[in-house]
């Protein structure tokens, strides 16, 4: 059987894998039923669902005839890079990496370099523009996590809030 779409065909595929290895993981909770919920069931019928929706697109992308066959292009691993980067930098930067002797450096921090970081997978990147998103990205959490949620997050390193 032909593939008739590449890329929906290997999107179907990254959604069935995804899915199913969600699905999998959650078994390893308790999963208790409608009535009664446990920690692994929304997590299940989540993976399950987005495993059926995969294998829809896939069986999709072989029947389905296309004019150019949707040819999957180039990775982009530019933006790839830089926003796995950005994200290791923010958890790295939140929780710190005690192994190393590097201390947590707070939510504002980590937001910034996460805002920054990620910025610049892009093609134009404007410092001003990327630092008024990340002010109101910090002021946002500041009030959404500290102030309404109560959670308990370093906001500031340690060497500043003492």
């Amino acid at each position: 059987m032909r593939i008739k779409s590449q890329a929906d065909f290997f999107s179907g595929v990254m959604f069935t894998s995804v899915g199913g290895a969600f699905a999998i993981g959650a078994t390893t909770y308790t999963i208790g039923d409608g009535a009664r919920m446990g920690p692994g069931y929304f997590p299940l019928m989540l993976g399950i669902l987005l495993a059926v929706l995969g294998a829809a697109i896939m069986f999709q992308a072989l029947v389905v005839e296309t004019a150019s066959g949707d040819p999957i292009g180039k990775w982009a691993w530019k933006p790839l890079a830089f926003v796995l980067g950005a994200n290791l930098a923010f958890g790295v930067l939140l929780g710190g990496l005690p192994s190393v002797g590097l201390p947590a450096m707070g939510m504002i921090a980590a937001i910034y370099a996460l805002t920054i970081i990620s910025s610049m997978a892009g093609e134009h990147f404007k410092l001003r523009d990327v630092l008024v998103l990340a002010t109101i990205l910090a002021a946002g959490s500041y009030v959404a996590f500290i102030w309404a949620l109560k959670l308990q997050i370093q906001v500031w390193p340690t060497f500043i809030s003492g």
